[in-house]
């Protein structure tokens, strides 16, 4: 007979929304335990390695996050790098607008960080807590039921929990075998991603420019003694990232200096390139009897605004909040209203976010002339309305109406 070990909250999925989620319950009386297919102990990056082609750029309110739950240091020790401007045009046009930190009093917008770094700064904060870590899983079945749910490890260990949490991805398997159903809407987009080395420095500024095939952004990475360089995510028509993927690395520079006009100097060298359709994802609920869905598993979000993680990372905020009160209370933490309050918290919001980010790319990828003279003479309107773009530059540091996991704070929350 299996031996069953039993657990408050069990997180399926050690990426970072997952393993954020762990590390942010560590500290209180709940029992957790995290499940990856990977491993999940911390391997810090080598500085002198070169940069993975996967970022996130991390608002104000996720570093917050990382600071409050102790490991944005590992982060920094490794390597990050803050922006201070975001520089946006449009090829087709005069259009241009640019955002600066200074105009709220802040020394940067966000950062710009590798996935792997994030991931590998969260799992060496986890090292040393009472969080029981299940790697390298990679066949598990599960049995949902209406008050508990079990998980059997590949190993055919029982794991019972009152509350699973799903934070296993966009193709998420816990929220199928849940039957939650979720929308999905294809971008009509691929986006190649890479590394490249610029002959100028990137002047510590995010930058992206809107063609009439998708967005282009340049995002600034921390430069190696004379060398600079820049994480590169082009969204293109598929037909035309195919060209792209299929080009040598000459013709792939001399295609990436047109597009990117040059703003950097030459493109002195490019890292391998790679290629993932682009898909907007939104589940109808964000939870059913005591499975619940944070991050990519209950949506996902087009890149251009580099949201996607923040997203997540607010989902972890939120959920923990809600579970920690809960506890406090001596409530029933994975009750059906704990959940439900979870999910009006965090469903608008990110419904909101999709839907802007929807209504952005179809303006730019609009080819219409009245449309494209809208939104060039809309670009130059706002970035003569100092007031406007200082609200836009606090949207994009996401501290506005701050939960505590997301402030500025001298110690963990909990």
């Amino acid at each position: 007979m299996a031996v069953v070990q039993d657990y408050d909250v069990i997180i399926v999925g050690g990426g970072m929304t997952g393993a954020s989620l762990a590390l942010a319950l560590a500290d209180s009386s709940l029992s957790i335990a995290l499940i990856d297919q990977e491993a999940l102990s911390p391997e810090p990056v080598a500085p002198s390695s070169m940069y993975t082609p996967r970022v996130s750029a991390l608002t104000e309110a996720s570093i917050n996050l990382f600071k409050n739950l102790g490991v944005w240091s590992f982060m920094t020790d490794q390597r990050t790098c803050p922006y201070s401007q975001m520089f946006v045009w449009d090829n087709e046009g005069t259009g241009a607008i640019e955002f600066d930190a200074d105009s709220v009093s802040k020394t940067s917008i966000g950062s710009i960080v590798e996935n792997k770094v994030i991931r590998q700064g969260i799992l060496a904060g986890l090292k040393n807590t009472t969080v029981d870590l299940f790697e390298r899983q990679t066949d598990l079945r599960f049995d949902l039921g209406i008050v508990s749910a079990r998980v059997t490890l590949s190993d055919g260990r029982v794991l019972n929990t009152q509350l699973m949490v799903a934070a296993d991805g966009a193709e998420s398997r816990l929220r199928q075998l849940a039957a939650i159903p979720s929308s999905q809407n294809d971008y009509l987009h691929h986006a190649v991603v890479t590394t490249v080395q610029t002959e100028k420095y990137h002047q510590d500024t995010a930058w992206q420019v809107f063609r009439d095939t998708g967005p282009l952004a340049f995002l600034p990475l921390p430069s190696m003694g004379e060398k600079h360089y820049c994480s590169i995510v082009w969204s293109q028509l598929p037909c035309e990232a195919d060209k792209m993927m299929a080009l040598g690395d000459d013709a792939f520079i001399s295609a990436l200096e047109k597009a990117f006009e040059k703003k950097l100097g030459r493109i002195e060298h490019v890292e391998p390139r790679f290629c993932f359709p682009l898909r907007q994802r939104h589940a109808n609920a964000y939870y059913r009897n005591n499975i619940v869905l944070v991050g990519d598993a209950a949506h996902t979000i087009h890149p251009l605004a580099g949201q996607g993680v923040n997203l997540g990372l607010m989902d972890v905020a939120v959920l923990t909040e809600e579970l920690i009160k809960a506890v406090e209370r001596g409530d029933n933490f994975a009750g059906q209203h704990i959940l439900a309050r979870y999910q009006r918290r965090r469903k608008g919001h990110n419904l909101a976010m999709i839907m802007a980010m929807k209504g952005f790319q179809n303006l730019f990828a609009a080819d219409h002339l009245a449309i494209r003279w809208l939104r060039n003479t809309g670009l130059k309107a706002v970035n003569k309305l100092p007031l406007l773009k200082e609200l836009i530059v606090r949207q994009a540091l996401g501290t506005s109406g701050v939960l505590p996991l997301l402030a500025q704070a001298p110690t963990r929350f909990g």
